[in-house]
Parts: C-alpha cells; sequence; structure tokens
C-alpha cells in the first residue's frame, strides 16, 4: 500500500510539526476502555508500526486503561523519535469499565501532570488536554492550574476536550489554548461551530471517533458510493471528507489492528472532487 502522509499537509503544535492524519491509541486498552489490551505484543507491534509509517501525532489519556495506554505508549517507542508529538489528557476518574467522572479539581490535575510524566519517560508533556470540564469547578480554575504547569515547564501546550464555542473562550481569556478536541464525524457535526471558529482562529481542531465507531465502515455507509467510485474504502473516504473540512482538522483514528492502521492512513492518498464534497455535504 502506498502511504503519503505529507500530502495531508501539516500544523505546527508546541514546537514541533505534525502530519495532519494522526493516531488514536484509546484502542489499545480492554474492553470499555479498561485494563490492559488483551495481546500486549500485538498491541505493542501496532504503536511501532504506526511510526514506521510516518505518523507523528499520537492522542492518548491518563485515563485509558487507566493508565495502561500511556505505559504502553512508553514501552514500544521510548526513546522517542524526534518530531512525534504524544497528546495526553487529565481530567477523567474512571471507577470501572465504561465510567467516566470528570474531575477538575486544581490539585487533582497537577496530580496527573506529574503522573503522566512519569509514565512516559519525559520531562515536558507536548499537549495536555482537559479531558473534560468539571462542572462543579470554576473552569477558570482548571485551565489556570493548566497554564501555571506550562509556566513551570511541565506542559509544552494546552488543549480542551468537549466544549463549546463559549467554553473555549472563557478559557482562552485565561491561558492559551492550542487544539479542541471534539466527537466529529460525517454523521455527527454537532461541534460544527466550534469547528468554524477553530479554523477562523487558527486552533487545531482533532475530531475523535472519525468514523463513527465504524458506523461509517459497515454495509449500508453513506459514503459508499463515493468509496467504490474512488476504489478506496469507506474509512478511507470518511477521513478524507474530514481533512478536506478544514485545514486545522488532525483526524486521530485508532485501531488495534495493522491492517486497519495501514488502511485509515491511505485516507491520505484519497482526493475528493468538488462534486463528491457537495454530494456528502
Amino acid at each position: 500500500m502506498s502511504i503519503s502522509l505529507p500530502s495531508t499537509g501539516t500544523l505546527a503544535i508546541g514546537g514541533k510539526t505534525v502530519h495532519r492524519l494522526g493516531y488514536g491509541a484509546m484502542s489499545l486498552t480492554g474492553p470499555g476502555v479498561w485494563g490492559p489490551p488483551a495481546d500486549r505484543d500485538a498491541a505493542v507491534r501496532v504503536l511501532r508500526r504506526v511510526v514506521e509509517l510516518g505518523v507523528n501525532f499520537i492522542d492518548t489519556a491518563d485515563s485509558y486503561g487507566p493508565y495502561v495506554n500511556e505505559e504502553l505508549i512508553r514501552e514500544a517507542l521510548h526513546p522517542y523519535p524526534e518530531g512525534l508529538l504524544i497528546a495526553t489528557k487529565a481530567g477523567f476518574v474512571r471507577t470501572g469499565p465504561s465510567q467516566w467522572h470528570p474531575v477538575g479539581r486544581p490539585e487533582y490535575l497537577r496530580q496527573e501532570v506529574e503522573m503522566s510524566l512519569r509514565r512516559l519517560g519525559v520531562e515536558r508533556l507536548d499537549l495536555l488536554q482537559l479531558h473534560r470540564i468539571d462542572p462543579r469547578v470554576p473552569l477558570e480554575d482548571q485551565v489556570g492550574e493548566l497554564g501555571a504547569l506550562r509556566d513551570e515547564g511541565k506542559i509544552a501546550e494546552i488543549g480542551l476536550s468537549e466544549v463549546s464555542v463559549e467554553e473555549l473562550e472563557r478559557a482562552r481569556r485565561v491561558t492559551g489554548i492550542v487544539s479542541v478536541q471534539n466527537r466529529y464525524n460525517l454523521t455527527n457535526r454537532f461541534s460544527e461551530p466550534v469547528l468554524d471558529h477553530c479554523t477562523e482562529q487558527g486552533i487545531v481542531f482533532i475530531p475523535y471517533s472519525p468514523v463513527a465507531k465504524g458506523a461509517l465502515t459497515g454495509p449500508g455507509s453513506p459514503v459508499e458510493h463515493v468509496a467504490k467510485a474512488l476504489g478506496a474504502t469507506p474509512s478511507q473516504v470518511s477521513l478524507a471528507w474530514l481533512l478536506a473540512r478544514s485545514p486545522m482538522v488532525l483526524p486521530i483514528p485508532g485501531t488495534s489492528s495493522i491492517v486497519h492502521l495501514e488502511e485509515n492512513l491511505g485516507a491520505s492518498t484519497v482526493g475528493l472532487t468538488a462534486e463528491q464534497l457537495s454530494e456528502l455535504g
């Protein structure tokens, strides 16, 4: 398979330049994003193949496992290749499989940043995203603590996840924000106003669930006819649509399969015509 990530374009984050097609590592955990992957050696091979194929943006979080995902990334890739950007997140507590609880107390966020530094084996986190805003804690206190950690040299850049335009702007009044990670794909466009705002402001927009957890890749997919016309797969068309949507978009498709990984990255070679983009909407 011919893969040409440079054709996706690049984005600058925290002094590093990344290709606009990354990898979401959440899949490399157990059921319910809880515990280790069923085959740890296979997960290590996937991560190493990610880097071999030229991907230099990997998304993770302290809550994936919890902790398992960050430890796995270190096992597979440390010492990290020059130019690799690992984005992690803090602000979710796990109490069991598929259970997520936002915790944004400043002292908790500080603790998790310190632990992520240790697990990943780095002195500074390239990008730390607030995983969710804790409604019980003033937003200004949450991002303010992350700003303090950046001033201390423990974080290079700060991002947010699952926020509205209003929340993003409130956070930006406290500290610099370089990225937003919201759910967004061809069939779920609830975050379209946020994407448009990020595009206008030059903020990286990281759409998670870019192929709608497989809903865009199965039989009857709304992109199936376009995929057939292009000789591509539905997942490749779905990702190519995201790449065409805005120059600030950085999709992070995740998989535990090297075959699917290579298929997803093949989206970098799929060129949608203006007519096809109009048809997909």
